[in-house]
């Protein structure tokens, strides 16, 4: 049975294995002709208290990653996906994909990679775990 996906979220952090969840949904979105929909959450519980309290640092953060994940975006439109999109999400990962992402995006599947990218979290892939049990949807975790 082949399953045929209108709309793929994948979560990239720039680890290996977010690298290549990206790659096998652009490849997806691609055989599907689907929409594609790239997200990143900055993680605010990586900045100190007076960088979080400095909205011109915030602000940079967030527009660093905007750029980040426009090259993203232009590389699954090279790859011949049609439809991508970026979004940001701020807040710890695996529970704002789950709790705020999804159900404002609504995908078919979300793909994501097994390990994270920052702190002691990465070591046992919590994040894919939390979000292969708690999201609401198929989970799609490469390694």
């Amino acid at each position: 049975m082949s399953t045929k996906y209108q709309r793929i979220l994948v979560g990239v952090d720039d680890s290996p294995d977010a690298l290549l969840a990206f790659q096998y949904a652009v490849q997806q979105a691609k055989k599907d002709t689907a929409e594609l929909v790239i997200v990143s959450v900055l993680e605010d519980d990586q900045m100190n208290v007076y960088q979080a309290l400095n909205k011109d640092y915030v602000h940079g953060e967030r527009d660093a990653l905007i750029q980040h994940l426009k090259t993203y975006q232009h590389q699954a439109q090279a790859a011949g996906v049609t439809d991508v999109q970026i979004m940001i999400a701020t807040g710890e990962p695996g529970e704002t994909i789950v709790k705020t992402v999804i159900p404002d995006v609504q995908p078919d599947i979300l793909i994501i990679g097994s390990l994270a990218k920052h702190g002691i979290t990465k070591h046992f892939g919590s994040q894919a775990a939390y979000m292969a049990k708690y999201a609401p949807i198929s989970v799609l975790v490469i390694r």
